[in-house]
């Protein structure tokens, strides 16, 4: 098959090869002029024989939404869209209903598998029409793991999946942060990365994650190369917020989204408003700047 890919960053990229490994045929646009084949994406459509397929790898918000305006005056009836990033899954319902009154297709497809999916497979989770979704089936397979891409269900489904795939990745990963400060902070010197492998090894507690964990642990035993600074792309707090709004307890979820922010602030304000009610009602010593 031959399609546009829109965005050639770490996923993009990875994308792109794994597609042209499979025999399929990518013509790329990237607001970077070094990693883009075409000029725009009035070029990339040109490229394209209809019924054309464009994929987009772009950050959730303003770069997806200005792509998605601009690619509805450019592509035609029976065309189909794919947004492979991590929109909100309303945007994308909202997206796929302007769409159609196009008569173009959106598919949201949720995907899983970071700078490692080139190599070893992405994981797919695919909203919107069936029909469109059989006929991008080709270019799933190629992208996927065995088993691991699957039509989840209409417009918003796809992204509302990785939404809440993203909110158990938080919590996991938080879990195993936990649990590896107890490690490290023992009176035993364990080897923290080959427990990390032991663990590995058909283990209740084994991932891939873990994996990961035990990896970054082998180059750097005591994380000495980093900073405890923890972003977040968004998801977790999607997920926070469609929890509360249908009154369903997250308590683990929400917890580890709170740690990421509170991994941002400096001598917090709100610690030291702990440290001196403790001093007040306590007399328990505190701690000079």
């Amino acid at each position: 098959m031959k399609l546009g890919l829109v965005g050639m960053g770490r996923m993009g990229s990875g994308i792109a090869a794994r597609l042209r490994n499979a025999g399929h045929e990518v013509v790329a646009y990237d607001a970077d002029a070094a990693r883009s084949e075409t000029v725009s994406l009035d070029e990339l459509v040109g490229a394209l024989t209809p019924p054309r397929i464009v994929w987009l790898m772009l950050p959730s918000g303003e770069a997806t939404e200005g792509a998605v305006e601009q690619l509805a005056t450019l592509l035609d009836r029976g065309d189909l869209l794919i947004d492979g990033g991590n929109s909100y899954y309303g945007d994308s319902q909202r997206r796929a209903a302007a769409l159609t009154l196009k008569g173009i297709d959106l598919l949201d497809a949720g995907t899983s598998g970071g700078v490692w999916g080139e190599a070893n497979g992405f994981c797919l989770m695919v909203g919107g029409p069936t029909s469109a979704f059989d006929a991008a089936e080709p270019l799933f397979q190629a992208l996927a793991a065995p088993g691991g891409y699957a039509h989840v269900g209409p417009a918003g489904a796809g992204h509302y999946a990785k939404m809440a795939h993203n909110g158990i990745e938080y919590g996991l990963m938080q879990a195993y942060a936990e649990g590896f400060s107890l490690l490290e902070a023992s009176d035993f010197d364990y080897d923290l990365a080959g427990l990390g492998e032991l663990w590995g090894q058909r283990s209740v507690i084994r991932s891939w994650l873990l994996e990961l964990a035990a990896k970054a642990l082998a180059e750097d035993p005591k994380l000495e190369t980093l900073q405890g600074y923890v972003d977040d792309s968004g998801e977790g707090r999607w997920v926070v917020q469609e929890a509360v709004e249908r009154a369903v307890p997250l308590p683990t979820i929400t917890l580890s989204l709170y740690r990421r922010f509170a991994s941002r602030e400096e001598n917090a304000f709100a610690n030291r408003f702990v440290a001196a009610l403790r001093r007040e009602f306590g007399g328990h010593a505190v701690r000079q700047p």
